[in-house]
C-alpha cells in the first residue's frame, strides 16, 4: 500500500480545473483518490452552501472518470469558512494497493497510511446522542483497519464530516431534537463525533456510548487529542476518514501530531516538528497542515478577554479559525493549510488538535 497527499489551490467554490488538470496529467489517478478534504470559502455556517457546491462538482467530476458508484464511494469532507489570510483549497488524498496483514514492512519502519469509513443515516432524533457516537466510534475503527493501522496510537488525526438539523427537522420530529437551533446542532453533532472518535481509539478511558452522550457540549475538558469535526447540510450520516501511519505502508510520507492549549499557541508547529524530526532524522519538509480552532468557552485567551462569544454579528467559530489559521499560517509560511471552525470535545477547551504530514528527505 502506498498513500499520497496533493494540495491543490481551487479559485472559486466550484473549482476543479486544477484537479482536473492533475488527473489528466497523471499526476493523481483518479481510481486512487479515497478522500477529499476541502476548504471552501463560505461562512463555515448552517447556510454555507459552498460545501454542498464543491461536494458536487466534484463527484460529478469523478464520475466522468470513474462511473457513479466508484465516484461516490470517495469521501468529501468540505470544510467551510477561509477567513483571513487562510487559502481555498482541497487535500486530495490517495491510495495505491490495499493494506495487509500479510504485506507488512521489514525496516520496523511505518509510513503515511489512510482509510475511511461512513456510518449509517444519522437521524434528526440521534444527532448528538449516543446513537451517533456508537456509530461514529464504529465507523472509527473500520477505517482504523482500512488503513492497515491496528495501534490507537499511530493514529494522528480523525476527519469526520457529520451532519447539522435544519429547520424542518424540528418540525418533522415533533421535539425529538437534542435542540431546536440550527446554529447549536453543528456543536452537537461535531461534539458527538469527536466522543466516537475517542472511544473508537480507547482514548482518555472512554468506552461507553452512553457514558459519553452526558458529556457531550458539557464537560469540555474531556476531549480527543487527534478529532477534527466539521458538520453540513450536504450529507444525512458521516464520513470518517482516519489518518496515521502504518507498517503495511510503503513510501516518503508519515504524519504526526499534537495539541493546541489555546488559539495563540504557535508553538505547537515546532514541537509537532520535534516528533516528526524523531521519526526523520534525516530531514523532512511539509506537505500539509491540519487543526482545529475554537474560541474558548472562557472569554479569554492567556488571561485577557476576547469578544469572540459576544459578537452577534460574525459567529465565533469564524473569529477563531481567523485567529488561528493567521497563527499557523505566519509559523508555518504557508497560508494554504487545513484549519476548521468548533471543536467540541476536540481539544481542551480554546485548543484543538494539530497535524502534520510530512515527507522524508532522500537518504
Amino acid at each position: 500500500m502506498h498513500c499520497h497527499v496533493h494540495t491543490i489551490p481551487i479559485d472559486h467554490p466550484g473549482d476543479v480545473s486544477r484537479l482536473r488538470l492533475a488527473i489528466e496529467n497523471s499526476d493523481i489517478r483518479a481510481s486512487e483518490v479515497i478522500a477529499i478534504l476541502g476548504k471552501t470559502e463560505g461562512n463555515g455556517c448552517v447556510n454555507d452552501f459552498t460545501r454542498a457546491y464543491m461536494a458536487s462538482e466534484l463527484k460529478a467530476l469523478f464520475r466522468e472518470y470513474l462511473g457513479a458508484e466508484k465516484a461516490s464511494a470517495i469521501s468529501m469532507v468540505m470544510s467551510g469558512g477561509t477567513e483571513g489570510v487562510l487559502s481555498p483549497h482541497l487535500t486530495v488524498i490517495s491510495r495505491s494497493g490495499r493494506a495487509s496483514v500479510d504485506n507488512l514492512r521489514t525496516d520496523g519502519e511505518k509510513a503515511f497510511a489512510a482509510g475511511v469509513a461512513k456510518t449509517p443515516v444519522i437521524t434528526p432524533a440521534a444527532l448528538g446522542r449516543e446513537e451517533q457516537i456508537r456509530l461514529v466510534s464504529e465507523a472509527t475503527l473500520a477505517a482504523m483497519s482500512d488503513a492497515g493501522i491496528t495501534d490507537p496510537a499511530d493514529v494522528h488525526f480523525v476527519q469526520v464530516k457529520c451532519p447539522l438539523l435544519v429547520s424542518s427537522d424540528f418540525a418533522d420530529n415533533d421535539g425529538a431534537t437534542i435542540t431546536t437551533e440550527t446554529y447549536k446542532s453543528m456543536g452537537y453533532s461535531r461534539g458527538a463525533s469527536a466522543l466516537g472518535i475517542a472511544i473508537g481509539l480507547g482514548e482518555s478511558g472512554f468506552t461507553d456510548a452512553a457514558a459519553a452522550a452526558g458529556l457531550n457540549c458539557t464537560d469540555f475538558q474531556r476531549y480527543s487529542a487527534v478529532a477534527s469535526a466539521s458538520a453540513g447540510a450536504e450529507l444525512d450520516y458521516c464520513e470518517v476518514v482516519v489518518l496515521g501511519n502504518s507498517p503495511a505502508s510503503e513510501g516518503d510520507l508519515f504524519i504526526c501530531h499534537d495539541v493546541m492549549t489555546d488559539a495563540l499557541d504557535s508553538g505547537v508547529l515546532e514541537r509537532a516538528s520535534a516528533s516528526a524530526r524523531a521519526l526523520a532524522p534525516e530531514g523532512f519538509e511539509i506537505v500539509q497542515i491540519l487543526a482545529k480552532a475554537e474560541a474558548d468557552p472562557g472569554g479569554r485567551v492567556r488571561g485577557y478577554r476576547n469578544t469572540m462569544l459576544d459578537d452577534s454579528d460574525i459567529n465565533h467559530t469564524r473569529h477563531a479559525r481567523s485567529v488561528v489559521g493567521a497563527v499557523l499560517a505566519a509559523a508555518a509560511c504557508n497560508p494554504m493549510i487545513y484549519v476548521s471552525g468548533g471543536a467540541e470535545h476536540q481539544g481542551p477547551p480554546g485548543g484543538g488538535p494539530f497535524a502534520l504530514i510530512a515527507r522524508r528527505s532522500a537518504r
